[in-house]
């Protein structure tokens, strides 16, 4: 390893060289490796230096040379997967290559070939490079802030500098799945695991906008959590993992079993592929990395532990995985309808392959859940009704019945199912399985006889019982024949009826509970009889229709929509995912090659638009005071879409078509997520679509203090001169609301969107929280203040 005083020596030469003319930055890293070669006899594989400048670079056929921190104690460089794919990040520099764990990798471990380049640019850009294309595969983007060099610092940061040895970025600020002492993780921030193949991890340390920290597998299970709110979260060289408030005062905490142990001196805080957060200590005696500290004592919480097909148990060394399939069921299946997948693991395809008819495997003290995106359905029945439904109804894969006093009933409609078993869960698992052959029995002896002597037997008069008798059983047949088909067809009539009963889950479970939801696929044939062949239409390509609980239900029939099913059952999954007052809940879907629409609860009052522009509408205070409760409504919708869930959702299409009332007047927005998940559209504009929502709620709000659809190119004299024009019951309180939607209205409009204010902001003034400044007069671009948080601008309401 070079020696410090070289790195000295270079940063010496970072100015003049020995001629006193100055040296070029792109000739120090091959002065480095000269200096290095010539002064350690080339067995100069890492080197030390305090910083790079500008022109450094490493390459992956020179994996073995890394970039080390004075210390010693981190290198940064190329680090093998695979036999032809890296990984560039940073790693500890313990010797040993399995205690030199990563700590952090650019882009969240983005896999990159052998001919690839990590170069610090000469406009002060980090960049990976895929030669010899050129091809920029990761980007810091900072060639605009003024950096002069780069720094791997004693603490496991890369730090970009400059020239006054300012931070400009930080691989701190950008976690992967490890946090260092010193570190801390802010909203939205997060640890994500590392996975054994390309595919991302599903396993996440999130911390939440109101700073509570949680394991989250996917976007939608939580396993653990620390239920307590913070400022940020930080891990400590003592082996403390705390959540601190505003004042920075520690709110909640866990720590290491070695918590302030002087021998160890080096810990981090890691998400495991097995989706555990775990506190290591390194153990100098053994060389090892020893886990102090975890999230989830039990493994076997951990959601999913085991994998797709996987159940997670126990045997006298603690939590192993087993297989939902053993060996001696694959005998039952068809050779075509075996996967292997995972570590041996196998599952049916497709159970309609089955040789034989299907038959429930019973699995005890088991439970079992469907995996992303779930399907899962919830009922209340006994352990043996729970059996019998799942293996009467075609697409369910398995079930789960409670045996714990609550009758609960969990049938799952996805094939990728996992689970649990431990001695002390009282729970019964059925698992649909092909059923095996029967062995035919064997034929008994034939029975003797000679057909002479039967013949010999049968006289005269026995030729007229026999006509007879063919007679009779001729008239039987036919009769039997013409039964049978008028059964049929009456059976294949009421099932026609009762097809959509039987495949919806919508029966007593939701009349007895009012937030019953469960995301149901349908095929266009069932959304038809729902629908009663779309005759009663709504809107464009809207239609109503009745479960059969008698709840109605509106489908909306997506056209020239291009997407795979993968991608739309996600896009449904996260639009379905919403809970909100002012949110038109998705109930269901159908997918089919020309088939695509979304089921939502019907809102019986009809759009917005319908109301605002009736000219039956007598403009008296109720109906002002419903305006604003509508405009309020609207803007904690999208604040929701935009900020609350665990994906921003934009809505892409804000309109007053698109706003639906209650029968109590509350405002449920729909269609939203719509146009950016299933279009695929090439968008000039500078704006992003949250912008462009902002935009259009603004234009929504002129729309309902005017009743009016055209108000584009007035002012806000223009607008509020309307609004008096109608205003004789509208005084006081509520022309000062009035005025205060005008305002925000304008600076939602504003044509430069950093004038805009945020959807937060918008609500905190519809609510009264906040006071806004007068907008420029015209839509238009204008500097200036936006909102004043101090002074609340008192509003003159004119006399009634």
């Amino acid at each position: 390893m070079c020696v410090s005083w070289l790195s000295q020596l270079l940063s010496g030469l970072s100015v003049k060289n020995f001629t006193g003319k100055r040296l070029t930055n792109c000739c120090f890293p091959l002065m480095l490796m000269f200096l290095c070669s010539v002064l350690s006899g080339g067995l100069c594989d890492d080197f030390t230096m305090v910083s790079v400048p500008l022109g450094f670079e490493v390459n992956a056929f020179d994996r073995d040379r890394n970039w080390v921190s004075e210390n010693g104690v981190f290198a940064f460089g190329f680090l093998e997967i695979n036999g032809d794919e890296f990984v560039v990040g940073i790693r500890y520099n313990l010797g040993e290559k399995a205690a030199n764990l990563p700590v952090w990798t650019i882009g969240g471990s983005v896999r990159v070939p052998l001919n690839s380049t990590f170069r610090l640019d000469m406009n002060g850009n980090l960049v990976l490079i895929n030669n010899p294309s050129g091809i920029i595969l990761w980007s810091s983007n900072t060639s605009t802030l003024g950096v002069k060099k780069a720094s791997l610092l004693d603490n496991g940061n890369l730090a970009l500098l400059s020239s006054k040895d300012e931070v400009l970025w930080e691989s701190f600020a950008r976690p992967t799945n490890t946090l260092l002492p010193g570190q801390s993780l802010h909203y939205p921030q997060n640890l994500r695991a590392p996975s054994t193949d390309s595919i991302s991890s599903y396993y996440n340390l999130v911390i939440s906008r109101a700073g509570e920290l949680a394991l989250v597998w996917e976007h939608n299970v939580t396993y653990w959590r620390s239920y307590l709110s913070s400022k940020e979260a930080k891990f400590d060289s003592d082996g403390v993992l705390g959540l601190y408030d505003d004042h920075d005062k520690v709110v909640w905490n866990v720590s290491a079993k070695d918590y302030e142990d002087p021998s160890v001196t080096l810990r981090h805080l890691r998400i495991d592929r097995d989706g555990n957060l775990r506190i290591y200590s390194w153990d100098s005696v053994s060389h090892t990395w020893k886990a102090v500290w975890q999230a989830v004592q039990d493994q076997c919480e951990v959601f999913a532990s085991c994998g797709l097909y996987g159940v997670c148990g126990y045997n006298s060394s603690g939590p192993v995985c087993d297989c939902l399939y053993s060996d001696t069921l694959q005998s039952a299946m068809s050779s075509s309808a075996v996967d292997s997948v995972g570590p041996g693991c196998k599952r049916m395809t497709d159970l309609g392959n089955c040789r034989m008819h299907t038959s429930m495997l019973v699995m005890k003290e088991t439970v079992l859940y469907g995996l992303y995106p779930s399907h899962d359905v919830e009922m209340l029945l006994s352990e043996t009704g729970c059996r019998e439904y799942c293996s009467n109804d075609t697409t369910c894969i398995a079930a789960t019945s409670m045996n714990d006093g609550s009758g609960q009933c969990t049938i799952k409609r996805t094939s990728f199912v996992s689970g649990y078993k431990t001695p002390y869960t009282r729970a019964v698992s059925f698992l649909k399985v092909c059923s095996v052959p029967q062995a035919v029995a064997a034929q008994g002896a034939r029975r003797g006889g000679n057909s002479e002597s039967v013949h010999s037997s049968v006289g005269m008069g026995s030729s007229k019982k026999l006509i007879g008798a063919i007679a009779l059983i001729v008239l039987l047949t036919i009769s039997v024949i013409l039964s049978v088909q008028i059964l049929v067809f009456s059976l294949l009539y009421h099932r026609r009826k009762l097809k959509v009963q039987t495949r919806i889950p919508f029966g007593k479970d939701a009349q007895m509970n009012p937030h019953y939801s469960v995301l149901i696929r349908l095929s266009f044939e069932e959304i038809t009889e729902l629908t009663n062949n779309f005759a009663n239409q709504l809107g464009a390509s809207v239609f109503r229709g009745i479960l059969p609980n008698k709840t109605p239900i509106v489908a909306k029939v997506l056209k020239d929509v291009i997407v795979s099913e993968k991608e739309f059952r996600v896009i449904v999954s996260t639009l379905s995912g919403t809970h909100h007052r002012n949110l038109v809940s998705v109930k269901g879907f159908c997918f089919e090659p020309a088939n695509k629409c979304l089921l939502y609860e019907y809102v019986p009052d009809g759009s917005l638009d319908k109301w605002l522009f009736d000219p039956r509408e007598d403009h008296n205070e109720q109906v002002w005071q419903q305006k604003l409760d509508i405009a309020l409504g609207v803007a904690r919708a999208v604040a929701y879409l935009h900020s609350e869930c665990q994906k921003c959702i934009t809505h892409g299409n804000l309109k007053l078509e698109n706003v639906l009332l209650d029968e109590n007047f509350v405002p449920k927005v729909t269609d939203f997520g719509l146009r950016e998940f299933l279009t695929k559209q090439t968008d000039s504009s500078s704006e992003s679509p949250s912008e462009r929502d902002i935009y259009n709620l603004g234009h929504m709000f002129l729309q309902i203090i005017t009743s009016k659809r055209e108000v584009l190119g007035q002012n806000m004299q223009q607008i509020l001169d309307q609004v008096n024009q109608k205003q004789k019951y509208a005084c006081g309180d509520s022309m000062e609301s009035i005025e205060k939607i005008a305002r925000i209205a304008f600076w939602c409009m504003q044509s430069q969107p950093f004038l805009r204010p945020s959807i937060g902001e918008v609500v905190k003034v519809l609510e009264g929280t906040l006071s806004v400044d007068r907008p420029p007069s015209r839509l238009a671009l204008r500097h200036g203040s936006m909102i004043n948080t101090e002074v609340v601008t008192e509003i003159e309401a004119e006399e009634c």
